[in-house]
């Protein structure tokens, strides 16, 4: 391995880890504005994991459902793992509803007790743009009777009240959203 090698590999195991958690009702736009700020990151050099919440729920938590009790497990998980990626010098983006307050804290907490970053961002975008996005059809399989439970409609959602960021992504644009995000991780120390 040569001189400028090595350099470049201590430039990468150097580079701080943080949980960048963005939480929001159904079809907030949560992924959307963590794949854009993923790219963006890693075009600066950043190590970026995307943690989605489908994904997850299919190797992950396969077999979890949607009580009070699973989503919190289900939470604690993708914490877990999320810790563990930013501990190494990931930033791990985890676009995923969480919508109970206290099962986002034990995540915090968790990042707290290992020394790891964390924020926390709140995708506000209200249920009625929500339900006209309707990215996966969840609103119009609710309002048919196909589905319950739907988070913000007929299960709560407890919206967070001092995230690190909140995004009104109803507002502006998805690179308007990432930007805004991106100004705080800077402003953090947490990229560049």
């Amino acid at each position: 391995m040569t001189r400028a090698q090595k350099d470049e590999e201590n430039e990468m195991t150097t580079d701080q880890g943080a949980t960048i958690w963005l939480t929001g009702l159904p079809s907030a736009g949560k992924t959307t504005i963590a794949y854009e700020l993923a790219d963006r990151l890693r075009g600066q050099g950043h190590r970026v994991e995307v943690l989605d919440g489908d994904e997850i729920r299919e190797f992950l938590s396969a077999g979890l459902g949607f009580t009070r009790e699973d989503r919190h497990t289900n939470v604690q998980r993708i914490g877990f793992v999320a810790e563990l990626l930013a501990s190494n010098g990931v930033k791990a983006l985890v676009p995923v509803i969480a919508p109970y307050a206290d099962s986002r804290e034990a995540v915090r907490k968790r990042h707290q007790q290992a020394g790891t970053a964390y924020l926390e961002v709140h995708v506000a975008t209200p249920v009625e743009v929500c339900s006209e996005r309707d990215v996966k059809g969840l609103y119009a399989k609710q309002a048919a009777g196909e589905i319950s439970g739907l988070t913000g409609v007929d299960d709560p959602y407890e919206a967070p009240e001092n995230p690190d960021l909140r995004i009104e992504s109803h507002q502006q644009t998805v690179q308007e959203s990432a930007a805004a995000l991106h100004a705080l991780l800077t402003e953090r120390g947490l990229a560049r």
